[in-house]
């Protein structure tokens, strides 16, 4: 349930920290106290879209904080982990959102950071909000079908009925489009031969590019490389004074110091040492030269490989790798095209298992209506009868379609006779405000328990009513608190006089000239007072009806 509500800045509202406890929740005030602050502040909670115009006049920002008590929290858990968010703590929620005249709004859960989108999918199981012209959501084929789903417990098979639909759907497309490709069918194939041939006749190797593109450098300074290597080896051992004779007559000049000096032994070794490595040095450079040394034709050859290779990169990946991948997409590709009767077959049996699949759930789904529809008529034209409809008849029409949709194979109507001796006709044909105000709350009384919502909020969807009826109203609202927290803003006394708390809009003046709406708390005398004010007449019989209320309330 909702357990606290702190509001700042909201039009008229300054500071409001307002707590709530379970059942039946009264808001009443004179009109243009405030009331409207209230539900819009519940708005801005279950991520409705924000207006700076409802930040108060001389104000930056607006902020409206919620806090939730939930009984259970894991279907709001997955929504906030698939949001990469921790869970709730304790099954306490925190909401608050942040208006801003300067900046973007901004909107939290539990103190981290979230999308518009996912308060609202959180919001919609957390709140129902209902006001005067909500009930045109009645109308709706969808909502009566989601309406009698709810009571028939056909959650999860509608889900699964629906994930079925849409894999069907998705194999006939794929069959549809196969058919309609059967003009560019030869074009398709000629595409794919070509670009598998133009692959496999360059016969790639994913291991050859870096190799290639090393002798692909050599060819291309092959003439330089060839004259500086052959230049250091004519300059290592050339015909006159080369670099390995001069250090041969070192050698000799070595030996004669050894002769003298003995102990010179060890530097005539490493001269040694140091020749033996220049002489394989020029052996190297001899083998280095005859490498580089390349014909025209062989040089060519590199660069007429390496466009190749650039070519078919440039076509069909950033890579050899790729590039062998796209040729094994397309020859898939070209097997299911030149298959294409085979793959026709194929998807034909997968939609007929598809179908099928469907189907059996669809069955299931139809018995399940079939049966709960005239139970949930029923039960609805009992609780309107108690609503001030006495000899009303209200019936569930459901017809089967021609073809099944992702909600199922039936089609369906709310059918309401309000007085006795007339045919029943669709709802949103005939019933008033006022009649279309009692369907909702005899709805909404008849599927309680399978309404997992668990804050209802109705906002004067007493109006239009009055006398007994209102009294009813009333103890509807009063039965709904016994499963739900519900919030109701009226300007009914009966109505008013059945909540277990009772809240009052006032508008106050300030110091400064300032006007400002508060929400306090009333009882014994205050709400005899109120609820005197809301029945009007001379103040002594007023209060003397309104502490009857009370006692009949009670």
């Amino acid at each position: 349930m909702l357990t606290l509500i702190k509001i700042n800045n909201l039009a008229l509202i300054e500071e409001v920290v307002w707590e709530m406890g379970s059942g039946l929740i009264g808001i009443t005030g004179e009109t243009g106290a405030g009331k409207s602050m209230v539900i819009g502040a519940l708005k801005l909670i279950v991520g409705q879209r924000a207006d700076t115009e409802l930040i108060r006049t001389g104000e930056d920002t607006c902020t409206v904080e919620a806090v939730f008590d939930l009984k259970n929290c894991n279907e709001i858990n997955s929504i906030l982990e698939e949001a990469g968010l921790e869970p709730c703590s304790e099954n306490q929620l925190v909401i608050r959102r942040v208006i801003d005249r300067n900046t973007a709004n901004k909107q939290f859960v539990n103190c981290s950071p979230v999308t518009l989108n996912t308060l609202k999918t959180i919001g919609k199981l957390l709140v129902d909000l209902h006001g005067p012209h909500d009930h045109h959501s009645l109308f709706s084929a969808d909502r009566q079908l989601s309406l009698l789903d709810a009571y028939a417990g056909l959650s999860e098979d509608t889900k699964e009925h629906s994930e079925a639909y849409k894999k069907l759907k998705a194999i006939e497309n794929e069959y549809d489009n196969l058919i309609n490709s059967e003009r560019s069918n030869e074009q398709a194939i000629d595409l794919l031969k070509h670009q598998i041939n133009e692959i496999d006749e360059a016969d790639i190797n994913p291991d050859e590019e870096e190799d290639l593109n090393n002798k692909y450098q050599v060819s291309r300074n092959s003439k330089n490389l060839l004259e500086t290597s052959s230049k250091i080896i004519s300059e290592l051992q050339g015909e006159e004074n080369s670099v390995i004779d001069q250090l041969m007559q070192l050698t000799r000049s070595f030996k004669e110091l050894e002769k003298f000096d003995p102990s010179t032994t060890r530097y005539t070794e490493k001269f040694e040492n140091a020749l033996l490595e220049i002489q394989e040095l020029q052996s190297q450079m001899d083998f280095y030269a005859a490498s580089v040394e390349m014909d025209p034709s062989e040089i060519d050859s590199i660069e007429e490989r390496v466009d190749l290779i650039e070519t078919l990169k440039r076509k069909y990946g950033n890579n050899l790798n790729e590039v062998l991948s796209f040729r094994e997409d397309a020859q898939e590709k070209l097997n299911k095209t030149e298959n294409r009767h085979e793959e026709l077959k194929r998807l034909e049996g997968e939609i007929d298992t598809a179908r099928s699949a469907m189907l059996k759930i669809s069955e299931k789904i139809t018995k399940k209506r079939t049966l709960a529809a005239p139970k949930l008529g029923k039960l609805v034209t009992k609780e309107l009868m108690e609503l001030g409809f006495k000899k009303s008849k209200f019936e569930i029409l459901l017809e089967r379609k021609d073809q099944p949709t992702a909600t199922g194979h039936e089609s369906m109507e709310f059918l309401f006779a309000p007085n006795p001796g007339e045919p029943s006709k669709p709802l949103r044909s005939i019933a008033s405000s006022g009649e279309m105000s009692r369907v909702m709350l005899a709805l909404k009384g008849t599927l309680a328990r399978e309404d997992s919502i668990p804050v209802l909020v109705f906002d004067e969807i007493d109006a239009n009513v009055g006398g007994e009826i209102a009294r009813t109203v009333g103890t509807k609202m009063c039965s709904l608190g016994d499963s739900h927290q519900v919030i109701s803003i009226s300007h009914l006394p009966q109505v008013a006089s059945m909540a277990g708390s009772h809240f009052v809009v006032q508008k106050e003046f300030t110091k400064d000239g300032r006007t400002k709406s508060q929400i306090r708390s009333v009882k014994n005398k205050e709400r005899v007072s109120e609820l005197a004010r809301m029945l009007g007449g001379e103040k002594g019989t007023a209060e003397e009806h309104a502490k009857n209320l009370m006692t009949v309330a009670a």
